[in-house]
């Protein structure tokens, strides 16, 4: 109903106009050389509304022919782009079923149709990472880095290709340019400590450790790697103070206080060392300076003094005065470790050596021996893989300060010589 009322209305607005135009008074008269026209007012002004139409539709049909070219690029561009809207779908959706070979297909469609884009690029990385094809992957990647807006997006992952075939300093230097690329994201800094440990550069994981990390360790390991004794003292010093009690730490420490001729303030921290947790090669650092078995045997026994009845001092004391040829006091010490429960292997085989030193028969030392717990090693606590010697990070899982000296079974992955 409204519709018919308004066609009405708009009707008689318009016969309206044609009625009073049509009553409008008046003539003209156009002269043109010797041509004269004359018509009435209402004709000229009908006249007048057809001419200007006609010169609209003629300005529009010249405007349309001008931007011809412009238009039928348009409409190119628009094919290309809902062509390549699909490409991209049938890209992912290969990729999700698993069809590696129709995602490379899809995603080289892509390129060809949208360009080098961020979306096209990182799509053909993709399929060409899981059909195998390192070689397109890189391409692909290293042209998302050379991109300002998508420099991230390349960088990473040109650091997964790297981490991939284990070239640790390329992901090193790989994850500085992304965090140059993009400050601030959160996962730069723990990747590039890990690969820094990975690539045995100590020095640098020590530097990009968070707060709470195995300082002492980095630290420790750095400082046996710095040429520069200089350096290597301070790195020795701050790792002691950041852990008193680690080994490898104090021992690095002590070491760099001998050579600049700091003999008593070495030893000062080899015997705190051993008040807090006693080890072999604390001991052994503490009496690599004595030659003579009784010096040995004194020295040991004024390391052993500050910590007497820990089983480490009975083992010392008693290898210092076997040594020294003092078997009476050997076996005292070791039968001492005995009473207090001590029942490691090296007990039994030093129990051994005495009884041979003092020509018994040490075949029932041997016996309890094989019997006995196995001598403590240095074990990764997070992938328990047993270690000959020392190091700052696990070379199995690249754990840094993961190494204990534990005795007791476990459930190693590997044992791995130094």
């Amino acid at each position: 109903m409204r519709r018919v009322l308004t066609f009405l209305l708009t009707a008689a607005l318009f016969i309206g106009l044609a009625w009073l135009v049509a009553e409008l008074p008046g003539h003209v008269t156009a002269e043109l050389g010797g041509t004269t026209v004359e018509a009435s007012t209402p004709v000229l002004l009908v006249a007048l509304l057809v001419l200007f139409f006609t010169a609209y539709l003629l300005l529009r049909l010249l405007g349309a022919l001008f931007d011809l070219p412009g238009v039928t690029g348009r409409w190119r561009a628009d094919r290309r782009r809902r062509l390549g809207d699909v490409a991209v779908t049938h890209a992912l959706v290969s990729l999700a079923a698993g069809d590696h070979a129709d995602a490379r297909r899809e995603a080289h469609k892509t390129r060809k149709l949208l360009g080098d884009t961020p979306q096209t690029l990182l799509l053909a990385a993709e399929a060409g990472r899981l059909a195998g094809r390192d070689d397109e992957t890189e391409a692909a990647y290293r042209a998302l880095a050379d991109r300002p807006d998508a420099a991230l997006l390349g960088y990473r992952g040109l650091f997964r290709l790297a981490v991939a075939r284990q070239d640790w300093r390329e992901a090193a230097a790989l994850a500085a340019q992304a965090e140059k690329a993009y400050p601030g994201a959160s996962w730069f800094r723990p990747e590039r400590s890990r690969l820094a440990v990975r690539a045995g550069d100590w020095a640098g994981a020590l530097a990009l450790a968070p707060p709470g990390a195995a300082r002492a360790a980095l630290g420790a390991a750095a400082a046996g790697a710095e040429a520069n004794p200089v350096f290597a003292a301070n790195l020795a010093k701050q790792a002691w103070k950041d852990d008193p009690s680690l080994a490898p730490a104090v021992i690095a420490y002590a070491t760099t206080l001998r050579a600049a001729g700091k003999e008593r303030r070495a030893q000062s921290a080899l015997r705190h060392a051993w008040t807090l947790a006693p080890h072999p090669d604390v001991a052994a650092c503490a009496l690599a300076l004595e030659a003579d078995p009784m010096e040995r045997a004194k020295a040991a026994q004024r390391l052993a003094s500050a910590n007497p009845e820990h089983a480490e001092s009975r083992l010392l004391l008693a290898r210092t005065a076997l040594e020294a040829g003092l078997t009476g006091e050997a076996r005292h010490q070791v039968e001492a470790a005995q009473a207090a429960g001590f029942n490691q292997r090296r007990l039994w085989l030093l129990l051994a050596e005495i009884d041979e030193a003092e020509h018994k028969d040490g075949r029932a030392a041997l016996r309890r021996a094989a019997e006995a717990a196995p001598d403590p090693i240095w074990r990764c606590q997070a992938c328990h893989a047993e270690h000959d010697v020392w190091r700052g990070a696990c070379r199995a899982c690249a754990t840094a300060g993961s190494l204990r000296w534990v005795s007791g079974p476990g459930t190693p992955v590997a044992v791995i010589e130094g």
